[in-house]
């Protein structure tokens, strides 16, 4: 499994951090990055509920 955000979207809310900070942290600028290219397993469930909190819905699963 693999995200993408989209930064056009991302409003630096934070919410996937919250949920997931294995998987996603802030840049500098305060928009949201995935840490790494490939989500271990283990944090499939997180990132899909992080995926599904997100208010401006830029995160999807590739």
């Amino acid at each position: 499994m693999k995200v993408v955000i989209d930064d056009d979207r991302c409003g630096g809310h934070g919410v996937c951090v919250g949920v997931c900070p294995e998987v996603f942290t802030l840049t500098d600028d305060g928009y949201a990055e995935a840490i790494t290219d490939e989500i271990p397993t283990d944090f499939e469930g997180a990132v899909r509920e992080a995926i599904g909190a997100c208010p401006e819905h830029a995160i999807k699963e590739t």
